[in-house]
C-alpha cells in the first residue's frame, strides 16, 4: 500500500458541479464538509452554451484545461457533459489526466443518452470512459450488472440522492398524508412531455386516457412546454399539438402548456399529482422519478432501462419501443392508486441517505488518493456491499 499523503480537503474536478445530483452528494450540514471540495464549473468558452445548463459544454474536460489547471485538483469525477466531446478528444482528456497523475472516477448515469436518437455516439464515448476510469459508480444494481456483462467492470452501486430540499419535502409529504384520508378528493394522474426531447413519447397518453376514463374520480393531466404547441415557435410540433388539443377539447385530459417550471413550481407540480407516469421511450435512470418520490407521488415507469430499480414502490408498464401495453399500464395504475403508504423516503430518511452517500464518496476518493496508482482501476471488493442504503 502506498504511503502517499492524502490531501485534505480532497479537491475534486467535478464535471459538472452545478447540478442537483452532484450538489446533494455533499453533507447536508457544514460539519465535516471540509473533507471534499468540488470545484465550481468554469465559464464555458466557444460553442453553443446550453440555456438550461449554464456549465455546458464543460471546460474541465478540455485537454488544454487539464494541462493548465492540474495543480488545482486532486482527482476528476465525471457525471455529465462528455457528450460535448468526440471520442478522440475524450481519449486525449484521459491521457492528460494520466500524465498529470490524476485519478478518474466516472458515475454511469446513462447507458443510453436520453437526448440522442442514435445510441452509437454515446456508446463510443462509453467505450473510452468505462475502461479508462479508475473507479466506476452507478445508481442501480441492474445498471451495474449490464456494465459487468458488457465491459467486465464492477461498479459501486450508490443510489440517487434526494432532489427536493428537506423543508419542501416535509411540507409536500405532510399534505400527501393528510389528503389520503379524504375519500371525496379526486385523483390526478400526470404525464409531462417537457420539451419533447428525443426519448419522450406521447404514445402512452391514448391508452392511459382510456384507462383513466373508467376510473371514477380520476383525471388525466398532460403537461408540456409551451414552445412545442406554439405555432409561432420554431420548436412547434403541429401533429402533436393537434392531438393534445383535441383530447383536451373532448374532455379526455387537461392540457397544461407552460414555460419551464421554476424549482418551486416543479416541486408543487409533483405535489399536485397522485401518480406520475413517465413517458420514456428509452433511458437508464431518472432524476424526475426521484423528485416525484420526494413529494410522495407514486411513479409508473416503462420497463426499459432501470427505472424500477431506483425504488421498490415504482410500478412498470411494458414498452416495446413504439407503444405502451395497455394491460400492464392498467395494472400499474390500479396498483399505484391503491398503495397503502406514501411512496419514497421521508426527509429524515433522505438526509441519512445523503450522509451515507457523502461518506461513500469520501472513502472512494481516499482509496484512490492513498492506495492505488493512476491507471489501475479500483474495483469494489464486494459490489453488493457497496450500496449506501437499502433503497
Amino acid at each position: 500500500m502506498s504511503s502517499q499523503k492524502i490531501p485534505t480537503p480532497i479537491r475534486v474536478a467535478s464535471v459538472p458541479y452545478s447540478q442537483v445530483y452532484i450538489r446533494h452528494l455533499e453533507l447536508p450540514d457544514a460539519e465535516g464538509a471540509g473533507s471534499v471540495r468540488r470545484l465550481q464549473d468554469p465559464e464555458p468558452t466557444g460553442g453553443p452554451r446550453s440555456q438550461q445548463s449554464a456549465w455546458w459544454p464543460p471546460r474541465m474536460l478540455e485537454p488544454d484545461w487539464i494541462r493548465k489547471n492540474s495543480g488545482s485538483f486532486d482527482l476528476m469525477h465525471v457525471h455529465f457533459g462528455f457528450d460535448a466531446l468526440d471520442p478522440q478528444t475524450l481519449r486525449q482528456t484521459v491521457a492528460e489526466l494520466r500524465a498529470a497523475g490524476k485519478p478518474l472516477v466516472y458515475t454511469v448515469h446513462d447507458l443510453i443518452n436520453p437526448h440522442q436518437p442514435d445510441p452509437n455516439a454515446h456508446e463510443m464515448l462509453l467505450e473510452v470512459l468505462i475502461p479508462a476510469a479508475d473507479a466506476l459508480i452507478t445508481l442501480t444494481q441492474g445498471a451495474a450488472d449490464e456494465i459487468s456483462q458488457r465491459w467486465g467492470r464492477s461498479c459501486y452501486v450508490l443510489p440517487h440522492p434526494h432532489v427536493i430540499d428537506f423543508s419542501t419535502m416535509d411540507r409536500l409529504r405532510e399534505q400527501r398524508a393528510q389528503s389520503r384520508g379524504d375519500s371525496q378528493r379526486g385523483r390526478r394522474i400526470g404525464v409531462h412531455l417537457k420539451e419533447m426531447r428525443r426519448n419522450l413519447s406521447e404514445q402512452v397518453i391514448e391508452p392511459l386516457a382510456q384507462i383513466v376514463e373508467d376510473l371514477p374520480g380520476c383525471k388525466l393531466q398532460v403537461n408540456i412546454h409551451r414552445q412545442v404547441v406554439d405555432p409561432q415557435n420554431k420548436e412547434y410540433l403541429p401533429a402533436l399539438a393537434e392531438f393534445l388539443a383535441a383530447g383536451h377539447d373532448a374532455g379526455r385530459w387537461d392540457l397544461v402548456a407552460h414555460e419551464y417550471f421554476s424549482e418551486t413550481e416543479l416541486f408543487d407540480y409533483f405535489g399536485s399529482l397522485d401518480v406520475n407516469v413517465l413517458p420514456y421511450r428509452y433511458g437508464t435512470h431518472s432524476g424526475w422519478l426521484e423528485a416525484a418520490l420526494d413529494a410522495g407521488t407514486a411513479v409508473i415507469a416503462p420497463d426499459c432501462g432501470y427505472y424500477s430499480d431506483q425504488d421498490a414502490s415504482v410500478a412498470s408498464y411494458r414498452w416495446d419501443g413504439e407503444q405502451a401495453d395497455a394491460d400492464s399500464l392498467r395494472h400499474a395504475l390500479q396498483r399505484q392508486l391503491s398503495l397503502p403508504y406514501v411512496p419514497g423516503m421521508d426527509a429524515q430518511g433522505r438526509r441519512e441517505q445523503r450522509e451515507a452517500l457523502a461518506e461513500a464518496h469520501l472513502r472512494l476518493y481516499r482509496s484512490l488518493m492513498g492506495s492505488r496508482g493512476v491507471g489501475q482501476p479500483t474495483e469494489p471488493e464486494a459490489r453488493q456491499g457497496q450500496t449506501a442504503s437499502g433503497r
